[in-house]
């Protein structure tokens, strides 16, 4: 049941922000795309609640307890930048906007660095949300399934670390048909 939960929240999620997008840009209704837009973070809401009402009433926990945990966690800390990424690209697209910037140099190393930090907080947000369930179930033979998500994080805030730190020690370099942005 987690698992469609899953599903169902993702595809909401996305349906969330191309209606607001639509109903900015498409249909000039700004309001009506803002109200769109902040249902993003309500289906977050309503994920978390089913997975706390799942385990409260007497579920074991699974793996797939602790990957809504991440998607959450990895929602609420990127959820802004994915808005806007969707967002620029459907202003330029829609509405005449400026085409979406490549980065390269020291503003995509800047980049790499935020994501760093985004990650970071994903993994805080879902090692929060693992150790509350945890806590909330209070039977550790019902959550151990939970438990090897800490490493998962860890290992993916790792990853995302060293592909940043490449990037500082490497630059990426501008494209030979791109200019490159002032950085």
């Amino acid at each position: 049941m987690i698992l469609l939960a899953i599903a169902v929240c993702e595809i909401a999620f996305w349906v969330a922000i191309v209606a607001g997008l639509a109903a900015r840009y498409l249909f000039r209704a700004p309001r009506t795309g803002a109200a769109l837009l902040v249902l993003a973070p309500v289906i977050d809401g309503v994920l978390l609640v089913l997975v706390a009402v799942d385990l409260l009433g007497g579920g074991t926990a699974s793996w797939q307890h602790g990957l809504a945990a991440l998607y959450i966690g990895i929602s609420i800390a990127y959820g802004k930048r994915m808005v806007a990424w969707a967002d620029a690209r459907f202003a330029h697209r829609f509405a005449n906007g400026p085409a979406p910037a490549r980065l390269n140099g020291r503003a995509y190393t800047a980049k790499c660095w935020g994501d760093v930090l985004r990650t970071g907080a994903a993994a805080a947000i879902a090692a929060g949300i693992l150790g509350g369930l945890i806590l909330l179930v209070g039977d550790s033979s019902r959550t151990d399934a939970l438990l090897p998500f800490f490493r998962i994080l860890a290992v993916v805030f790792g990853i995302d670390f060293v592909w940043a730190l490449s990037y500082t020690i490497w630059p990426k370099k501008a494209s030979a048909e791109q200019p490159t942005p002032a950085s």
